[in-house]
């Protein structure tokens, strides 16, 4: 639990999805006898004050949980709405990357503690990136941008809670929440994120994770 004196941490937890993709609520399948969706909160209540979980509208109710929204930023502005006052940083995680150590929580925490708007993890891009745009139909690269300079994104981020509401106050929509931060004008720094971190999107995504929660418990 975080709230030592420097700031207390609060985690926005967002499982309010409704599977399209995956095919089903995959917050809810099982890893070695623990949901995903058990997972994630666990470890957010072990580096957080609180945690307020986002759920699907007819899932919420229970203390600590609010109803998603029709987008990912609209579920999390309703869970930023359920933060207390008292919060000054607040963390928005994936349910869906079960996996997020306790040490990237605390990387996290650590560099928005250092005076950054927000803190994203991100991982090195080994593939190749084309940018693309359709020209008479037929989809075409217009550039190559240097893979040097290109990190993938995961959660935990965090950010100054000051930030997080005012980036959100407009109601705008992102794909992550450090994108609306960044449009604010809030600095965004990059810490090192974790290969394991993986975020469960497809049925091969699952597969990997019960294989891999044998190994850790």
């Amino acid at each position: 639990m975080s709230s030592d004196g420097v700031g207390e941490v609060w985690t926005i937890v967002v499982a309010g999805g409704t599977g399209r993709r995956f095919g089903g609520l995959k917050q809810y399948e099982l890893l070695s006898g623990r949901s995903v969706l058990e997972r994630s909160v666990d470890r957010a209540r072990e580096a957080s004050a609180g945690v307020v979980v986002v759920l699907p509208p007819h899932d919420a109710g229970a203390p600590g949980t609010v109803a998603g929204g029709s987008t990912r930023s609209e579920s999390v502005r309703n869970g930023l709405a359920a933060v207390p006052e008292s919060a000054t940083i607040v963390l928005v995680h994936d349910a869906a990357r079960p996996f997020a150590s306790a040490g990237l929580y605390a990387r996290v925490i650590a560099a928005v503690r250092a005076g950054a708007a927000g803190a994203i993890p991100g991982v090195a891009v080994t593939d190749t990136i084309k940018v693309v745009e359709t020209v008479d139909g037929v989809r075409t690269v217009v550039d190559t941008p240097d893979r040097s300079t290109l990190v993938a994104v995961q959660t935990p981020q965090g950010f100054e809670a000051a930030a997080l509401r005012s980036a959100h106050a407009a109601g705008g929509e992102g794909t992550d929440d450090a994108s609306l931060v960044e449009a604010a004008g809030g600095r965004i720094v990059v810490v090192e994120g974790e290969v394991m971190n993986r975020k469960i999107t497809h049925t091969e995504d699952l597969e990997w994770a019960r294989q891999y929660a044998k190994v850790v418990g």
